[in-house]
């Protein structure tokens, strides 16, 4: 299997924390050397593990932020 690539190019913020001492992040990423993504997902401490997660282009994460807007929490 080939060594995934990628970089944290900023670090958005921490949406919360796992019981076994990762956190969920939002975080600007470039995969194998791409323009970078939003990415959530959940990390390590040390940022060399990783859980599942998902990344956004900058016009979905626009889309969301919308849609979030439009929710009363």
């Amino acid at each position: 299997m080939a060594e995934l690539k990628y970089e944290i190019v900023e670090n958005l913020g921490v949406l919360g924390e796992t019981g076994n001492g990762w956190s969920k992040e939002i975080n600007l990423v470039s995969w194998s050397e791409r323009e970078p993504v939003y990415d959530i997902r959940t990390w390590n401490a040390e940022h060399n593990r990783m859980g599942k997660g998902i990344t956004l282009t900058q016009d979905e994460i626009k889309s969301l932020k919308e849609l979030l807007n439009k929710m009363e929490i």
